[in-house]
C-alpha cells in the first residue's frame, strides 16, 4: 500500500469511528424514543376518600426491542400493587392501569412511598427472583394536614430525582438523554382546586385543567423535580356533626314553641 493511501487511511479511521459512535447513540435513541410513558395521579375526593391512579404504556419499539423484560417489569408493578390492596387492569399489551385507594392522608403518603421507594420488599419465591422490578429512584411524598371543622387543609410536597437515569459514556458525558426514553407526569386532583408554591431551585411548574381542579407536572428526567400545593378538602365528619347539632337545636326548638303554645 502507498505511503499516501496509508497517510489517507489513517486521517478518515477517527472520524469513521465517531461516525459509528453517533450512529449507535441515535439508532438507540430511535429504537427507545417516548419508550414509556408514565402517568401518576392522585385524586382526592375528600379527607377520607381518594386513589392513586398510575398508566404506564410501552411504546411499540419497547415491546419489539426486549418484550420479555416489559413483561417482566409489568409483573413487578402488579406484584407491588397487590401488596398495597390495590388492583391493575390492562387496557392493551402496551398499557397497565393500577388503581390503589387511601383511606386518609396518612395511608396516602404511606402506600405512595412504598409503591416507589420500598424499603422493605416482600419475600419473592424463587422463581420471581429473576424478574426485573421497579427501578430504585429517590422518590418521597410528603403532607402535612390541618382540619378546621368542616374541611381540612393539606399542603403537600413531592420530590423526585430522576438525575441517576441518564445514560453515560465512560467519561461521564451523557451520550442517552434519559428524555428521549421516559415521559413522567404527575398529576393532582382536587374537589375545591389548589395553590402552587414556590420551593425555590428545581421547582417545577404544572399546567392547569378542569377550572384549576387538576394540576399536571411534567417530570424533567436527568433532574431533580420539586413540587408543593395547598389545597382544601371537605371534612364529612365535620359537616355531619353540624348537621346533627343543627337538627338537635331544630328539635328543642320545635319543643320549645309546642310548649308555650300549650301554656298559652
Amino acid at each position: 500500500m502507498k505511503p499516501a493511501l496509508i497517510h489517507g487511511f489513517l486521517l478518515v479511521r477517527p472520524v469513521i469511528s465517531r461516525l459509528r459512535v453517533i450512529s449507535l447513540v441515535f439508532l438507540v435513541s430511535l429504537l427507545l424514543s417516548g419508550c414509556v410513558k408514565y402517568d401518576v395521579l392522585v385524586n382526592v375526593k375528600d379527607e377520607n376518600h381518594g386513589a392513586i391512579v398510575q398508566q404506564i404504556r410501552l411504546g411499540e419499539q419497547l415491546r419489539s426491542f426486549s418484550n420479555a423484560q416489559a413483561t417482566e417489569w409489568l409483573k413487578s408493578i402488579e406484584r407491588r400493587a397487590k401488596e398495597l390492596h390495590g388492583k391493575t387492569t390492562p387496557r392493551s399489551l402496551q398499557t397497565l392501569v393500577v388503581t390503589i385507594p387511601f383511606s386518609n392522608g396518612e395511608e396516602l403518603t404511606t402506600k405512595f412511598n412504598q409503591f416507589f421507594n420500598p424499603v422493605n420488599p416482600t419475600p419473592r419465591k424463587a422463581k420471581d427472583r429473576e424478574t426485573v422490578d421497579l427501578p430504585s429512584l429517590d422518590s418521597t411524598l410528603s403532607l402535612d394536614q390541618r382540619s378546621f371543622l368542616v374541611v381540612q387543609r393539606n399542603q403537600l410536597h413531592y420530590e423526585l430525582d430522576l438525575r441517576s437515569l441518564a445514560v453515560l459514556s465512560a467519561n461521564g458525558s451523557v451520550i442517552v438523554s434519559p428524555g428521549s426514553l421516559l415521559d413522567l407526569q404527575f398529576s393532582l386532583q382536587t374537589p375545591w382546586g389548589a395553590n402552587i408554591l414556590d420551593l425555590g431551585d428545581n421547582t417545577i411548574t404544572p399546567q392547569i385543567y378542569e377550572n384549576g381542579h387538576q394540576l399536571v407536572w411534567t417530570l424533567i428526567p436527568g433532574q431533580l423535580n420539586r413540587l408543593a400545593v395547598v389545597y382544601w378538602v371537605p371534612s364529612p365528619l365535620g359537616i355531619g356533626t353540624i348537621v346533627i347539632f343543627l337538627l338537635v337545636l331544630g328539635g328543642f326548638y320545635v319543643k320549645y314553641k309546642s310548649f308555650v303554645v300549650t301554656e298559652a
